[in-house]
């Protein structure tokens, strides 16, 4: 596969077509007073409306759905956080096959009940001493399992390319795109499309201060690793980008930028208080870069992936109070 082109626009749009009446096409929020705040016209993708609560279905059940029938009769393994652990087994239900979860023992506990209600099985491990890369490949080569990476694979990548190909569909021309960034695949899916369709837009992925493994390999040319971030936003706490998002983003991604726990907290309590939405931490990153002022020539027209909302009510409500 030549590093150039690992996703295409045309293995989006094919995404698309796939996830029709799978994924929901979920609504894009405008708002006046977000508007007057920031001194520019936003456009919030809601993807905190999407099926498991998150934009990781789209990618999940994309990869999901182009394995045989071989494959998918042994079963899918993945590991995650929470979202994407969610959206593989919602995957596995959809196309009647079962699901092996890897997730970290500090895990939001609601996320681990939503994983186990869709009907996977759980296997747990310390996010700060293992690697669950090793250990997911592991226990999918023991089980013969297909692994569905959370982000590392062009399927994934080009699934998660929909939500920005949907916005776009639904604003026209941007000027701007904030999309928060883990591992990289949701970034660089929505690079390929919104590029695709309009090449003068400028990517901007969002990070939390103590996770910017990417802002760093980006400004260094080369993949850096650092320790496992200790962030609220959970679903960012990524030590490495990706190889595969990684070479996408290098072409594709015009600037990173990153926000702080704090910042992202008023974020959520805007959202929750003057949006009438529920954002987790890490889909509240972007919103957080736009209203902290985070983004250098604020452009007029401005995207923005609200990339999930799942977040039990006890922790919300100590986070938006604290």
């Amino acid at each position: 596969m030549a590093s150039a082109s690992p996703v295409t626009f045309d293995d989006v749009r094919e995404a698309a077509a796939r996830l029709k009446g799978i994924a929901h096409r979920t609504p894009v929020l405008t708002s006046r007073t977000l508007d007057s705040l920031v001194g520019a016209e936003v456009f919030i993708k809601c993807e905190n409306f999407q099926r498991i609560g998150a934009f990781k279905i789209r990618g999940a059940y994309n990869a999901a759905a182009q394995l045989s029938a071989e494959q998918l009769a042994k079963g899918l393994a993945a590991y995650s956080s929470g979202n994407h652990a969610q959206a593989t087994a919602l995957a596995a239900r959809e196309l009647g096959t079962s699901a092996v979860i890897l997730m970290p023992e500090d895990a939001p506990r609601s996320k681990m009940e939503a994983t186990a209600g869709y009907g996977a099985e759980i296997v747990t491990y310390d996010r700060y001493t293992q690697d669950r890369t090793a250990l997911g490949e592991a226990l999918a080569e023991d089980r013969g399992l297909a692994l569905i990476p959370p982000y590392d694979h062009p399927h994934v990548i080009a699934g998660q390319g929909t939500a920005a190909l949907e916005l776009l569909e639904d604003t026209g021309e941007l000027d701007a795109l904030l999309v928060p960034v883990g591992g990289g695949g949701l970034i660089a899916g929505s690079a390929t499309a919104a590029k695709a369709l309009h090449p003068g837009i400028r990517m901007i992925g969002v990070e939390p201060e103590a996770g910017d493994d990417t802002k760093r390999s980006l400004e260094s040319g080369e993949r850096i690793t650092i320790p496992v971030p200790r962030t609220i936003a959970d679903g960012q706490a990524i030590a490495t980008p990706g190889e595969i998002t990684f070479a996408v983003n290098q072409r594709l991604v015009d600037a990173v930028t990153l926000v702080s726990d704090e910042e992202i907290v008023r974020a959520m309590r805007f959202a929750f208080e003057r949006l009438k939405i529920v954002l987790e931490p890490s889909g509240a990153t972007g919103l957080a870069a736009l209203m902290s002022g985070r983004v250098d020539n604020l452009p007029r027209r401005i995207g923005v992936i609200a990339s999930g909302g799942n977040i039990d009510t006890e922790r919300f409500t100590q986070l938006i109070s604290g």
